[in-house]
């Protein structure tokens, strides 16, 4: 045990070494993937968040970026046990859901599979067994609730930024070569995509691509950043999207902190929100943490649910790839309670879903939701119960 432990230390600060060599050699690591006029949020170089970067940039655990990689790397944090794997059950889902019935499928961390009016959308595909490059990162716990092959022909994806836990190149690449599908991301990431020859359209927020009438993607604003290495820092945009459809919106969070809060409400004034699908885990980086500036907790994403006025959301980004200090079920666990306190309009749902489950989505609830303050929040989670989810 002695010597397997020395090993994976002495790796782990090999891993490290290589990350800061990264940022020792920009020419061969810093990509220019985007170039483009100056905006609200991109200088000429990098893209920004317009409410303002500073969390994002400061590392969210003590002892700065390496002391994180080798706490990820050893799990000399005192972390929660996960378990190794995870039993899952694949499924097959229908080949077309016509109409407005509209079914979706949890495939893992954040790929979904919605179905409606005879499109087949998929959100940030991954199918990779580890979130990384060159065969490192985090390794996968839970396959796939879908194996590739038996996914229905793909119509359309959507690419929400280029970190390695949600544009997966080698899945994209086989997407590409059987099903041609639109892929639909924002500004830069075409490029990344492109390495593998795959043809994505890349929009700035606030843009829109047709898919046929009445249906249509809107690129939209979220709180995150962009890499593929040290180097390449927020040389591509992230971003949310509104799938525009009759009978109700798709939206698809992908990867997000809260920011400013408002950007949920932006996408609801795209049209009512049928279903939503947002990130619950990967955001406790020390005991009692609630969010990070990158990533949205439970009570946060409860928060985001709010300004949607979603009539249903499917929490994601959780329970596939140990990113991060919280226990392999917090997550769904602190969204229960969250959800408890939540203001939310009667009849709208945000629970946790099985990996490979199709769930049949609902219509659109109408009536007034309310919306729950940070104190609101924070006073109704502080509960022994809560207090001992770690």
């Amino acid at each position: 045990m002695t010597a397997l432990r020395w090993i994976a230390k002495t790796l782990a600060l090999v891993l490290i070494l290589v990350g800061l060599a990264a940022t020792i050699v920009p020419h061969y690591l810093d990509r220019l993937y985007y170039e483009g006029p100056e905006s609200g949020h991109y200088d000429g170089q990098r893209f920004f968040n317009p409410d303002g970067d500073s969390d994002t940039l400061r590392m969210p655990s003590r002892g700065g970026r390496g002391g994180f990689l080798w706490r990820q790397l050893t799990g000399d944090d005192d972390r929660p046990a996960w378990p190794e794997t995870v039993a899952v059950r694949q499924t097959r889902p229908e080949q077309r859901v016509e109409g407005q019935r509209m079914v979706a499928t949890w495939i893992g961390h954040a790929t979904v599979l919605v179905q409606t009016q005879g499109l087949n959308i998929l959100t940030d595909p991954i199918y990779a067994e580890r979130a990384g490059p060159f065969g490192f990162g985090p390794k996968r716990v839970a396959a796939p609730g879908v194996a590739f092959d038996a996914l229905p022909k793909i119509d359309l994806v959507v690419i929400s930024h280029n970190h390695y836990d949600h544009l997966d190149q080698a899945v994209l690449k086989k997407l590409w070569a059987r099903d041609r599908p639109l892929v639909v991301t924002s500004l830069g990431n075409d490029s990344v995509i492109g390495q593998v020859g795959v043809h994505a359209t890349a929009l700035d927020w606030g843009r829109e691509k047709i898919i046929r009438p009445g249906v249509s993607v809107v690129v939209t604003r979220n709180h995150h950043w962009g890499s593929r290495w040290f180097a390449d820092r927020n040389r591509a945009l992230w971003s949310s999207f509104v799938v525009k459809l009759p009978g109700g919106n798709v939206f698809f969070a992908g990867d997000t902190g809260m920011g400013d809060g408002r950007w949920p409400e932006e996408a609801a004034k795209f049209g009512p929100v049928r279903l939503a699908l947002l990130p619950i885990g990967a955001f406790r980086f020390a005991p009692g943490q609630m969010a990070s500036g990158s990533h949205v907790g439970p009570p946060q994403a409860v928060q985001i649910f709010e300004r949607l006025g979603a009539s249903t959301a499917i929490p994601i980004h959780w329970g596939t790839f140990r990113l991060s200090y919280e226990g392999y079920d917090t997550p769904p666990k602190l969204l229960d309670a969250a959800m408890r306190c939540s203001a939310a309009r009667s009849g709208s749902r945000f629970a946790a879903v099985r990996l490979g489950e199709p769930v049949t989505i609902g219509p659109v609830v109408g009536g007034a939701g309310g919306r729950t303050d940070d104190a609101a929040m924070r006073a109704c989670l502080d509960t022994p119960q809560v207090r001992a989810l770690r």
